[in-house]
């Protein structure tokens, strides 16, 4: 099968994800605020991993809550999906976005002050308004 097949499938298990978990009654997963952020089939489509990002709750709550929902999200995706197997749902969180948020708000708190003024070259000048060379 081409890669790019498997692409497409990946992007289409993908948005069909996001909308099957807003039917989710457990709240474990329907209060987390869940993100699928990828999806990695494997190439004969029988096992896919789900990436996931929660921004609320805890993350342990989360992961039992999809695992117990596994059942219902895989015949929820074999209904929308036209597939000969529906593939077996691997959940994996993901913390790249809180990773960013938090490598983001360190860069925020920095303050930068500049030792010496440079030209408009990225020369240093010197305190009389005279380049250094």
């Amino acid at each position: 099968m081409a890669k790019y097949r498997r692409g497409r499938i990946n992007d289409e298990i993908q948005k069909e994800m996001s909308a099957i978990l807003r039917k989710v009654k457990d709240p474990r997963v329907s209060d987390a605020f869940i993100s699928i952020t990828a999806v990695d089939c494997t190439a004969d489509l029988k096992y896919a991993k789900i990436y996931y990002s929660a921004l609320q709750g805890d993350a342990k709550e989360v992961a039992v809550g999809l695992k117990t929902a596994g059942g219902f999200i895989r015949r929820e995706l074999a209904r929308t999906l036209n597939l000969r197997i529906t593939p077996e749902l691997t959940f994996i969180a993901d913390t790249s976005i809180s990773y960013g948020a938090h490598i983001s708000s360190i860069l925020e708190g920095l303050e930068i002050t500049p030792d010496e003024e440079l030209d408009e070259d990225g020369n240093p000048i010197d305190k009389d308004g005279e380049r250094d060379d």
